[in-house]
């Protein structure tokens, strides 16, 4: 048996007005989904345990089936190590983003936690200015994906509050940053970067072409370095994942799992959706278990664009899980899920149970009657680790 897991990053979401009720997975036309649905077995799945937030670094783990419990650090470790940077024992990483800060002068508003979508050749001009102004021997700078980055702080300190710059949109960000033991040195590196971003060359061409500026960096996420047993010591399974985002690559590395670099992938609604496809089916050739991350449907959600979100839910359908149905033979068992809901009305990430659709073609599943893929299709309830136990074996142990 082969085996592909499907993640549509904040798929779930609230019923809106705007769509008579609905949630956008309800409203998308998404026939593969809503079939597999159908046809398969339906429950839910608790990727955020009581206490932890509820992120796509929390969530992710639990869906490739480790307990966060156990093994989560923070968010940025797992990203620098899907980003290939080697962190010492003493060393604490950061996410990294560029921002876009509207500045008042009454208050300063987190304007835009993705520095207006800046693409990724712009982003690293920008990272490498600011490593080269900012950084030194104690505080070290790596160019990611888009807005996504990372900052190592040898020896450091990270018993300190952060805030996702996600969470915060259009709030004012004196009651965000950082607070605790060596916070002062992150607000001071942020403050810093005001001047030299807002006077970069690559920011005045934007604004002059009526893009925002990616005019600050935000530091959060923190954590030191994480250890996983790998999938095939856990699970008996060799696999390989399809994603753009390098937290997905990294908890990806971290369990052994083969991260091929995708043309044309950019976590945006506009990634390449058919290379991914075509990706998962070849590495399937070669590996037990694939999983495919798509992350477009997140990121409208972070824009409170409702159309955007169906269209992203509308993609995956047509041009990857189409894609992937077609190929595959009765020996192929799919698993369709969320990692976690990012309601249009809130912007941000929420916890509570999501669903999943377990499928194989050609065989029917005991999982009851359900309509189709979404909010509420099927009862059963498992933790990440159980429900990859369950897809793998069939049972859980």
């Amino acid at each position: 048996m082969k085996y592909i897991v499907v993640i549509g990053d904040g798929m779930a979401d609230f019923p809106l007005e705007e769509l008579n009720g609905k949630t956008p997975l309800m409203a998308a036309n998404k026939p593969f989904m809503d079939k597999m649905a159908r046809e398969g077995f339906c429950g839910k799945v608790t990727t955020v345990p009581e206490g932890f937030p509820p992120g796509s670094d929390v969530a992710g783990m639990s869906l490739f089936g480790y307990d966060p419990a156990k093994y989560y650090t923070g968010r940025a470790p797992i990203e620098a190590f899907g980003m290939g940077i080697m962190m010492d024992e003493n060393d604490v990483a950061f996410r990294c983003n560029l921002v876009n800060l509207e500045f008042n002068p009454a208050e300063t508003l987190m304007g835009d936690y993705s520095g207006g979508h800046i693409s990724t050749p712009e982003a690293k001009i920008l990272i490498e200015d600011i490593k080269r102004h900012l950084g030194s021997d104690e505080f070290i700078f790596y160019p990611g994906v888009g807005y996504r980055h990372i900052m190592i702080w040898k020896n450091g300190l990270w018993k300190m509050k952060t805030t996702p710059p996600h969470d915060i949109t259009k709030k004012d960000i004196s009651s965000y940053i950082p607070e605790g033991d060596g916070s002062k040195t992150l607000v001071k590196l942020i403050e810093s970067s005001w001047k030299l971003l807002g006077e970069h060359p690559l920011n005045k061409k934007r604004l002059n072409d009526g893009r925002l500026p990616a005019n600050s960096i935000w530091l959060w996420g923190q954590g030191k370095r994480a250890k996983f047993p790998s999938f095939m010591e856990k699970y008996h399974l060799k696999g390989a994942t399809v994603a753009a985002v390098d937290l997905v690559k990294g908890i990806s590395s971290m369990v052994g799992f083969g991260t091929p670099f995708i043309e044309g992938a950019t976590g945006y609604i506009d990634t390449n959706y058919e290379n991914k496809a075509r990706k998962a089916l070849e590495l399937l050739q070669e590996n037990d278990i694939v999983y495919i991350h798509i992350e477009a449907p997140d990121e409208a959600s972070h824009n409170g664009n409702i159309q955007e979100k169906i269209q992203a839910i509308e993609y995956i359908d047509s041009r990857i899980i189409k894609t992937l149905y077609e190929a595959a033979n009765q020996n192929v068992r799919f698993l369709i899920v969320t990692d976690h809901a990012t309601p249009i009305s809130m912007k941000t990430h929420y916890a509570c149970p999501v669903p999943f659709a377990i499928f194989t073609k050609g065989k029917g599943e005991d999982g009851g009657l359900v309509s189709g893929y979404d909010e509420n299709a099927g009862e059963r309830l498992f933790t990440g680790e159980e429900l990859i136990t369950f897809f793998t074996k069939g049972h859980i142990t």
